[in-house]
């Protein structure tokens, strides 16, 4: 037998980073969570297989109408049809929404309890799935700890929506430990909720698929779901699919060699058109970080609007599927011997130095965020949102621009060319 393994689908959430800009593929945005889960369906019917796991974050909270409920009704109607059966656990998101738990979905669909782990044993195929939903948003007790122990007659499955022993960026729900779930004497552990794919174990197999499709800079590379394929009471073949339909990516681009803007753009040109072959033909949405000690890395400074709009536009350039940069980063410095320069005794030497040392300490950087408190507050909320959110009081952000600020002064002192 063969099943999918798919999690964190979170239906009709907004992509974020590229809205605000002109030219910006927005229907490509508002629809690519639906898209990815059409890829799914798809590749379920295509691939025949017995069933499909849901490991939670279906939807993305509470819905604005029941569009998104009718759009997966009507999904799960077509894999009825193929006779493939659909089997969910509610993750914190779906937990948060009100109107999911009065949803009536067709009969190939089985949503596992929130009181306790609720257990279906498929005689066909000698398949025992256990799962429990969350009944809350915030779950923290380690809900695998009731799970019931396995067959050791059947093919035991685990549903569960947790971030394990703790990921970095993830909300510390249902926490576990692998040897617990070890422990179950399961073959298989269908884990949800961490965004990036990971084989945590193979005996048994504990699998994280990572979500359908990336949402932000934060989620680049592959996303879909696992193809796992079963033989003999064993896991014979596991895969990864693709199923996004617009992926992340960042783009780092080392400009050392570079000696002004224009040579940069032409390095930044052909690592662009290197793109879209590696995201199999999709469209992609990037985020250029410029790297090293250029020449133009003064001049990129004095007029990083302009070549921001010239990077944008050369993406643009490229035509297929599309190419959009979600935001340009100069991670440059100047070409010059620092060390040289603040040893000088003379008045640009003193300069630099009073400069070099007017490092702000952790008092000062506190008192500068209670400062910009105000500004947080007028922000739009998009700006504070999930995506790298805009936080002008964030003490890490503060320093950057200072250093910023400093790398700005430097380079007016030493002259555009550096000299």
């Amino acid at each position: 037998m063969k099943f999918l393994h798919a999690a964190d689908v979170h239906l009709d959430s907004p992509l974020r980073g590229l809205e605000r800009y002109e030219g910006a593929p927005v229907a490509e945005l508002r629809g690519a969570t639906r898209r990815a889960f059409d890829n799914l369906v798809e590749l379920a019917i295509e691939e025949e297989v017995s069933f499909v796991l849901l490991a939670g974050d279906l939807y993305d909270g509470d819905w604005k109408d029941y569009n998104t409920g009718l759009y997966f009704i009507q999904r799960m109607a077509r894999l009825r049809e193929a006779g493939i059966r659909v089997f969910i656990v509610a993750g914190n998101h779906d937990a948060a929404s009100q109107i999911t738990r009065h949803l009536h979905t067709p009969d190939n669909v089985t949503r596992f309890p929130t009181g306790k782990p609720g257990r279906v044993v498929l005689d066909d195929l000698g398949v025992a799935i256990h799962g429990q939903s969350f009944p809350t948003r915030a779950v923290t007790e380690d809900l695998s700890q009731d799970y019931p122990q396995g067959d050791p007659q059947l093919f035991n499955i685990g549903l569960l929506h947790t971030c394990l022993d703790g990921k970095p960026g993830h909300e510390p729900y249902a926490p576990c430990r692998v040897e617990g779930l070890r422990g179950k004497g399961y073959q298989y552990w269908a884990l949800g909720h961490v965004h990036a794919r990971e084989e945590v174990s193979r005996d048994p197999w504990i699998v994280f698929p990572g979500n359908t499709q990336g949402r932000h800079i934060r989620e680049t590379g592959p996303k879909g779901c696992t193809l796992v394929t079963v033989a003999g009471g064993e896991v014979t073949a596991l895969e990864h699919r693709d199923l996004d339909v617009l992926r992340w990516s960042l783009c780092t681009v080392n400009i050392t060699a570079c000696g002004n803007p224009d040579e940069t753009g032409e390095r930044v040109l052909a690592a662009f058109r290197q793109m879209p072959a590696a995201a199999g033909g999709r469209a992609v949405a990037a985020r250029l970080v410029l790297q090293g000690a250029s020449p133009a890395h003064a001049q990129l400074h004095a007029r990083i609007a302009h070549w921001v709009q010239e990077f944008r536009a050369l993406a643009a350039g490229l035509g297929g599927a599309g190419l959009w940069l979600e935001q340009v980063v100069l991670d440059t410095r100047r070409p010059v011997d620092a060390g040289e320069l603040l040893s000088r005794d003379d008045a640009l030497g003193g300069l630099l130095r009073a400069i070099r040392e007017a490092e702000p300490g952790e008092a000062a950087v506190a008192e500068f965020a209670a400062e910009l408190s105000a500004l947080r507050q007028r922000l739009p909320p998009e700006l504070l949102g999930e995506c790298d959110g805009y936080d002008p009081t964030d003490p890490a952000r503060l320093k950057a621009l200072i250093e910023d600020i400093r790398e700005l002064l430097v380079s007016r002192l030493l002259g555009q060319g550096g000299a």
